[in-house]
C-alpha cells in the first residue's frame, strides 16, 4: 500500500476587523426545521454565481499592500476569487478568533446574490473524531470516542444542518466538501493505531453528515477522493471505489445525498501533465516505472476523477455523479515549468525534465516550494470528459498555511509534523528526498505571506501586471504521426505525436469524417461504433485549456475489418434459476443460470425493485446496504459484446431477516472481500443489536480453502489451521446497543478465494453472506 501524503485546512486569518467582528458575533438559536429548498439540480454550479469570503478578500489585499510593486497588483486580481468556507473546529460555527461564522457567510452570501441568479455557497465540513489520523499538523479536538462522536453529532453536524435548513437560506445552493482526508486513510493508514482506532468514527461520522445535509434540503454533498498520487495505484483505487461506496450505501439515502466527489483538497497535484502520457517509454518500459511515479498509472486530476468516477458507476453509483477539482494551488507555472517535452533516453531524467509537477516526491504534502495558484473556478470544464466535471473550485484558500515547519505551541490541537519541515527526509513517504517544504511556515490554516507570494508568481494560467488573467490565444500545433494501431470490424485504435503549445496541451478530439468520434488526454484512442470494411477518414486536433483548437493533423484513411459471421443481432437467452442464498439483515446473496448467445454472454445485471444494483460477468452477486425485514423483487438480464440485452428473468421475491434480537446474545456480523493476485481484504462490521451494551467478544471462522490472516487493524487475530480467532482492540471492546465496530484484515490465499462462514461471537451464531 502507498501511503498518501499531504495535508491542509482552514479558512484564512484576515485583518483585525474579523475579531472584532466575531467577537461581536451572538449564537442564535436553530430551528431543527426543514427548509424547503430550491428545486435540486445535477450540477449546483451551472447557471448560478458564487459566493465571495470578504475576509479572504481582505487578507489577500493586506498580502498586496506588503508585496507592493506588480505583484501587488496581481494579488488584487484574484481577491474576488470564490473559496470555501472551513468549518474546522466546532467553535467555527459561532465565531473565533479566526473570523466569524456560518451565519455571517451565510447572510453574506444573501446580499451578494444578484435577484433571482443562485448563489453556491462552498463550505467545508471538517472536524471528526480523532481528525487527521496519519498526520500532526492539522489533527482536531474532537477525540475518537463514543462521546467525541456524539459532540461531532449533536454539536456539529446538526448545528450546521439546522442552519442551513433555515427558510431565509433555501436559495443557496450550499455545496459542502466532506471530510478532507478522512476515508482514504481508511484505504492506505490502516496499519497505523491511530488511523485504526479513528476508522470506525469516520465511516459513522461521514455517513450521518451526508444523511443530516441532504435532509436540509439545499446541500450539494461531495465526499472528499484524496488525489492521484495518494488513491491512483490500482489496488488503491479499487480500495478507495469500495469504501466510498460502502459508507455511502450504509447511509439513509445512499446516492441520493452525495452529488459526487471533490479531488486534490489543499494539494498541489496538476490537472494532467502535458508532455507525459502513461504509455511507453521503450518497449517494454512504461512511463509510469519512473521513480516519479513508482507504477502509479494516474499521473494528474483528470486521470484520477475519470477512473474513480468509472469505479464507482460499476458499483452502482449513478452516471450523473460529477467532481469537483480543487485548483487553488496547483498551477506549477513559474520559470521552472517545463516547455516541451524532454529528448533524454534515460526514463527518470525523461520524466523529471518533463513533469510540471515540480515536487520532489508525489508524497510532499506541506507548503511545497514552487507551486502556484491553478485554473480559475470554472463551471462544467470539458478538459476530462470521463470525470463528468461539475466545476473547478478553490477549496483550499490560497495563502492558508498547511502546517508550521517548526515547533510551535497553539491551543487548537495541531502538532508539529516534519512533513513540514524543509530539513526533514523520509525514505518510506518521500522516497529519500527532502520535503521540499517553505520555511517559516505557521501552524496549519494560518496567514502565510511568502507562500501566497510564490503562489501568485507562480500561477499558471499567469496573471498579467495589470491585473488581468493573461489571454492564451496560441493554440497548438497540429498533431502528427497519426497511425492505425488495431482495427476491428467495428472499431479502430489510433496513436499519434505530442502537439506543442505556448501554455501545454490537454487533449485531443479525433474526427471520423470530419465528425468528432473520440477525445483524448493522452496521445491514443480508439473510435468504436464503426461499420465494417467501410472506409473512413480520420483526423486529430489538439486542445489547450484556454480552449484553443490546432489545425487537423494530414487526413489518414483507415478501412475496417470485415464483419465475420454478420452483424450481431440476436439476445441472449433469459437468465433462469434466479435464487437466494445467505439472507441477513443487510445482505442478499442471488446466484443464476448461465445464460447463452450465439457470440456469448458479456455479463449481467441485477436490479432490485427495478433499478441497477450491479454489473457483473460471473453468475453470482451480494447485494449489500439492505434495510432489515424489507422485501425485495430482484430480476436479472444478460447481455453480449454486441450490446444486446436478454428479457429479464422471472422476478424472484426476498425478504430480509428482521431485527429482532437473536436468542441468547444479539450481534450481526456483515463480512466482504475483495481480492488482488495471491491477496485480498476482509472486511468487518461487529453489530451489537441487543438492548444492552457488549463488553468483550470474540469472532471464530472457519477459512475454507487455506487462506491466512497476514495483518489486522482494529483488533487482534490468532490462527490456527483455518481456524482463526478475533478479539477485540482496547477501543473496539465495548460496543453500545445498537452501535458498530469495524475491523479488517489483508490476507493471503493459494486456492479459490472464498469467504469465510459460521461466525460465532460469545456463543451466538451469526450467519454472514
Amino acid at each position: 500500500m502507498r501511503s498518501r501524503s499531504w495535508r491542509p485546512r482552514r479558512a484564512a486569518t484576515v485583518r483585525s476587523l474579523a475579531l472584532a467582528t466575531a467577537a461581536a458575533l451572538a449564537v442564535v438559536p436553530l430551528t431543527t426545521t426543514t427548509a424547503s429548498a430550491a428545486d435540486r439540480v445535477e450540477n449546483p454550479f451551472v447557471g448560478a454565481d458564487q459566493y465571495v469570503n470578504s475576509f479572504w478578500s481582505a487578507a489577500v489585499h493586506d498580502a498586496a499592500d506588503v508585496a507592493g510593486g506588480e505583484l501587488a497588483d496581481q494579488m488584487r486580481a484574484v481577491a474576488d476569487t470564490p473559496t470555501a468556507v472551513w468549518m474546522d473546529r466546532t467553535t467555527a460555527i459561532a465565531g473565533n478568533e479566526d473570523g466569524p461564522g456560518l451565519r455571517f457567510h451565510l447572510d453574506a452570501a444573501l446580499e451578494q446574490q444578484q435577484g433571482s441568479t443562485p448563489l453556491v455557497f462552498n463550505l467545508v465540513i471538517y472536524n471528526l473524531p480523532g481528525r487527521d489520523c496519519f498526520a500532526l499538523a492539522s489533527q482536531g479536538l474532537v477525540p475518537a470516542t463514543p462521546e467525541g462522536m456524539e459532540h461531532y453529532k449533536t454539536e456539529y453536524v446538526d448545528v450546521i444542518a439546522d442552519m442551513l435548513a433555515e427558510p431565509q437560506y433555501a436559495d443557496l445552493r450550499v455545496v459542502a466538501t466532506i471530510e478532507p482526508d478522512s476515508l482514504p486513510n481508511m484505504v492506505t493508514n490502516m496499519s497505523h493505531q491511530e488511523c485504526q482506532q479513528s476508522a470506525p468514527y469516520y465511516r459513522e461520522g461521514v455517513a450521518y453528515a451526508l444523511d443530516r445535509l441532504y435532509e436540509a434540503g439545499n446541500v450539494y454533498s461531495y465526499i472528499d477522493a484524496a488525489h492521484a498520487g495518494w488513491l491512483g495505484w490500482p489496488d488503491n483505487a479499487a480500495g478507495g471505489a469500495n469504501e466510498f461506496h460502502d459508507v455511502i450505501t450504509s447511509s439513509t439515502y445512499g446516492y441520493d445525498g452525495v452529488a459526487g466527489f471533490v479531488s486534490n483538497t489543499s494539494n498541489s497535484t496538476p490537472l494532467s501533465e502535458p508532455f507525459l502520457t502513461n504509455t511507453d517509454f521503450t518497449p517494454g518500459t512504461f512511463v509510469r516505472q519512473s521513480e516519479f511515479y513508482e507504477w502509479n498509472p494516474n499521473f494528474g486530476e483528470h486521470d484520477w476523477t475519470a477512473e474513480l468516477r468509472s469505479r464507482l458507476i460499476a458499483l452502482g453509483a449513478p452516471e450523473r455523479i460529477g467532481m469537483l477539482i480543487d485548483t487553488s494551488r496547483n498551477g506549477w507555472g513559474g520559470p521552472d515549468r517545463p516547455t516541451a517535452p524532454s529528448t533524454s533516453t534515460n526514463l527518470n531524467t525523461f520524466v523529471d525534465e518533463s513533469r510540471i509537477d515540480r515536487r520532489n516526491h508525489r508524497g510532499a504534502w506541506c507548503n511545497p516550494d514552487g507551486q502556484g495558484i491553478g485554473e480559475r473556478p470554472t463551471v462544467a470544464p470539458d478538459a476530462s470528459p470521463g470525470s463528468n466535471l461539475h466545476a473547478y473550485v478553490w477549496v483550499k484558500p490560497p495563502g492558508e498555511s498547511d502546517g508550521h515547519s517548526q515547533e510551535l505551541d497553539n491551543d487548537q490541537g495541531k502538532g508539529f509534523d516534519r512533513m513540514c519541515d524543509p530539513t526533514y527526509s523520509e525514505q518510506d513517504r518521500l522516497g529519500g528526498n527532502f520535503t521540499g517544504a517553505l520555511p517559516g511556515a505557521p501552524v496549519a490554516g494560518q496567514w502565510f505571506q511568502a507562500q501566497f507570494e510564490m503562489l501568485v508568481a507562480n500561477a499558471y494560467p499567469a496573471i498579467d501586471a495589470d491585473g488581468t488573467v493573461d489571454p492564451d490565444t496560441e493554440a497548438p500545433t497540429a498533431p502528427t504521426g497519426v497511425e492505425v494501431t488495431a482495427t476491428t470490424a467495428t472499431s479502430v485504435s489510433l496513436s499519434w505525436d505530442a502537439s506543442s503549445d505556448d501554455v501545454g496541451v490537454t487533449g485531443y478530439t479525433v474526427l471520423v469524417d470530419g465528425e468528432p468520434a473520440a477525445t483524448a488526454t493522452s496521445t491514443s484512442a480508439t473510435v468504436t461504433g464503426l461499420s465494417p470494411d467501410t472506409n473512413y477518414e480520420v483526423t486529430v486536433t489538439a486542445r489547450d485549456a484556454a480552449g484553443n483548437v490546432s489545425a487537423a493533423s494530414a487526413a489518414l484513411t483507415v478501412t475496417t475489418d470485415e464483419a465475420t459471421g454478420g452483424e450481431d443481432t440476436e439476445a441472449p437467452t433469459v437468465p433462469t434459476g434466479l435464487t437466494a442464498g445467505a439472507v441477513t439483515q443487510s445482505s442478499v446473496a442471488l446466484s443464476w443460470s448461465a445464460s447463452s448467445d450465439d457470440t456469448g454472454v458479456a455479463g449481467y445485471r441485477v436490479h432490485r425493485d427495478g433499478d441497477l444494483v450491479a454489473d457483473v460477468t460471473a453468475t453470482s452477486v451480494t447485494d449489500t446496504g439492505l434495510t432489515a425485514g424489507t422485501t425485495y423483487s430482484y430480476t436479472v438480464t444478460a447481455y453480449d459484446a454486441a450490446g444486446n440485452s436478454s428479457a429479464a428473468s422471472a422476478p424472484l421475491t426476498v425478504t430480509t431477516e428482521d431485527g429482532d434480537v437473536t436468542p441468547g446474545g444479539g450481534c450481526v456480523v456483515d463480512y466482504s472481500a475483495n481480492s488482488w493476485g495471491n491477496g485480498f481484504t476482509g472486511s468487518f462490521v461487529l453489530t451489537n443489536d441487543s438492548d444492552t451494551a457488549v463488553d468483550g467478544w470474540e469472532l471464530t471462522f472457519t477459512f475454507a480453502d487455506g487462506q491466512t490472516v497476514d495483518q489486522i487493524w482494529s483488533a487482534s487475530a490468532s490462527q490456527a489451521g483455518p481456524a482463526v480467532t478475533i478479539t477485540p482492540a482496547a477501543w473496539s471492546s465495548t460496543i453500545a446497543p445498537g452501535g458498530s465496530v469495524s475491523f479488517g484484515f489483508n490476507g493471503s490465499h493459494s486456492g479459490i478465494n472464498t469467504a469465510p462462514d459460521d461466525f460465532a461471537l460469545d456463543g451466538v451464531t451469526c450467519d454472514i453472506a
